[in-house]
Parts: C-alpha cells; structure tokens; sequence
C-alpha cells in the first residue's frame, strides 16, 4: 500500500528541494535568473538554495509548505499575504522578466499569493497540486485573506485546468517576457479564487 503525502512548514535543511521545485514552477526561468547572479564558482542551484534559506522574499523557506512521502519531499506550496495597497513605484528596476509578474499582483492586494506550486516529476497526477491548494485556502484564511490569487502562464494548460478546477478564474493577464532561450510563449494570467467558493465538480 503506498503511503499517502504528509504536510508540513518547511525548514531551513530543505532550502535545496525548494530551491528546485522553484525553478520547476518557473519552468526554468528562475534558473537563468539564478545563473546570472551567481559569483565566481558558485553554480545557478546554489543562488537557488541561499534565496530559499532568507527569513524574508518570495521563495523563502518561511512561506513554504512541503509534501513528503516517507522522507523526501516531493511537492512544495509557497505563498503569503500580498501588500495592501501594492506598491509599484519600484517596478521599472526589476528584472524585465518579472515586470508583468508584479503588475498582475499589484491588481490582487490583499489575496494570499500562491507563488509556488510545484511536484516533481515522478509524483505527479496523484493529487497533490489540489491538496496544496486546499492548504493554501487554509492558510489564507488564517490570515484573514478574502481570496487567493495565482499566476499561470497561457502555455500551461494542465496547470490552468488544475486551477479552474479548484475554484480560481481569470480576471487579468499580461504578455509573458522570458529568456530567449525557453519555449514558452504567450502571457501570464492572473487568477483568483473567493475563499467562500468551493472546487469545482
């Protein structure tokens, strides 16, 4: 019988799990970003690995949930409360790649932000994805957030039937600016879902 998935906050040992499960929902995005930061000797995972370890930002292992299986982590959520009001004085100094990213935020202040969802590849289609997002419902609630948000490129069919599925729907998008290199096409669409509504059938 195989054991189902526990949850749990994440630690500050499992910085490198997250580190790649980050780079799986950015679809290798976060690793060009991380390579360009990276100093002499030190590789992209490593860059991964020191962000996930910040007590603070967005991929830090403070806002992070895992799913494990026995021992490994296998999925990971991580998400918090977004500002409101949204502050964008600043988003013309940021990375041009995630320039559309804040301002789909900036349209949803106040929503508890899912701004990781993420499983590696073997564990997939097993249900966790709706798993975490039923605890990112939990964990929005606690904060007194009125409804979650999520970001989904248009390319990523599988993740936006997920979403829909469990309640979120569209309600803003914006062209998509991604390393010449990637494959990915199209824009990134908001999502948000009320903390009231239920999944759908």
């Amino acid at each position: 019988m195989t054991e189902g998935p526990a949850f749990r906050s994440a630690r500050l040992g499992d910085a490198v799990a997250l580190a790649a499960l980050v780079d799986i929902a950015g679809e290798g995005g976060p690793n060009r970003l991380w390579l360009d930061m990276a100093g002499p000797g030190q590789s992209a995972l490593e860059v991964g690995r020191e962000r996930a370890r910040r007590e603070e930002g967005g991929c830090s292992y403070r806002h992070a949930t895992v799913a494990e299986i026995g021992d490994e982590i296998v999925a990971c959520l991580i998400g918090y409360r977004l500002d409101d009001p949204y502050d964008l004085s600043d988003v013309d100094e940021l990375p041009a790649m995630f320039q559309p990213l804040v301002c789909l935020e900036a349209q949803a202040p106040g929503t508890w932000y899912v701004n990781v969802l993420a499983t590696f590849t073997e564990h997939r289609r097993q249900g966790l994805g709706m798993k975490l997002l039923d605890v990112a419902n939990d964990r929005a609630r606690a904060t007194g957030a009125s409804a979650a948000s999520i970001i989904v490129g248009s390319w990523n069919e599988g993740a936006g039937r997920l979403y829909r599925r469990a309640g979120y729907d569209p309600i803003a998008s914006e062209p998509a600016v991604l390393p010449p290199d990637l494959p990915q096409v199209g824009d990134w669409i908001l999502m948000t879902r009320p903390l009231t509504k239920g999944p759908r059938s």
